[in-house]
């Protein structure tokens, strides 16, 4: 097996590398942004609608996409071909991604789920917004106001289960991590850091900065697929009153 890159140019200039013995991390970029996230949904979705033999899963992050395979089904399916040149499954997967790759139609539209998601903030739910609100010179209100009329792109699903890391935070109410983190954050608690937003699928230690909780679950263990966020979804944020907070978590038999 190679242990160094291999980089194919095409038109989409990927680097394809080997992750142990049975994974290929795709990365078609070194950026933050979503011309490189279309690139990774597509190649994904591809991948899931026209799986080939010995394929597990594949897995978005910001800039790549992490591609699991069976190596002991490839090297089966080998044999069975009566192939006396056999090679490795990786360089088999290898590719098999690499033509898969050229059939990526960078024109294409992608089409987006949108999530809205209730939140009830400040208080006891989001003890931080204070804080984002002195650190931008903005008040409560305004820093409510910017963060729930934005459209939040998810751009993957990791940290804990669920978690989605939300691009598209306006710079007016960006914000540094905490310099000490909370050893518990409750579930559902909706944080800030940096340029990005996101919310806490299960009670997990954090830094963010927490301006609100909603009362919406974003993890499903009972659930095909667990997570109610996938890589891809727009998420739209509305404001909520402790109220119907409480009636949300009533109605839903969440207590």
């Amino acid at each position: 097996m190679s242990s160094m890159p291999e980089k194919l140019l095409n038109k989409t200039t990927c680097v394809l590398s080997p992750l142990g013995d049975s994974a290929i991390v795709i990365t078609f970029g070194n950026e933050i942004k979503y011309d490189i996230h279309k690139k990774i949904k597509m190649f994904m979705d591809l991948l899931e609608d026209e799986p080939f033999v010995g394929f597990i899963e594949c897995v978005p992050a910001f800039t790549n996409l992490t591609v699991f395979y069976d190596p002991l089904v490839i090297y089966k399916k080998q044999k069975q071909s009566n192939n006396h040149e056999c090679i490795s499954p990786y360089e088999v997967v290898r590719s098999i991604l690499e033509r898969k790759l050229q059939w990526l139609k960078e024109d294409k539209k992608l089409t987006h789920r949108t999530v809205s998601i209730p939140v009830c903030y400040g208080g006891e739910y989001g003890p931080d917004l204070e804080y984002v609100a002195r650190y931008n010179n903005l008040t409560t209100a305004e820093v409510i106001h910017i963060h729930s009329n934005g459209e939040y792109l998810a751009y993957m699903i990791g940290f804990a289960p669920g978690f989605p890391f939300l691009g598209g935070l306006s710079e007016k109410i960006a914000t540094p991590r905490r310099s000490s983190p909370r050893m518990t954050i409750p579930t559902g608690a909706v944080g800030i850091a940096g340029m990005q937003t996101g919310v806490y699928p299960i009670s997990t230690p954090g830094g963010w900065q927490l301006i609100g909780q909603t009362p919406t679950k974003l993890f499903l263990p009972n659930v095909n697929p667990p997570s109610l966020l996938q890589a891809g979804d727009i998420v739209k944020f509305h404001p909520i009153s402790n109220q119907e907070y409480n009636e949300i978590i009533l109605k839903e038999g969440l207590q």
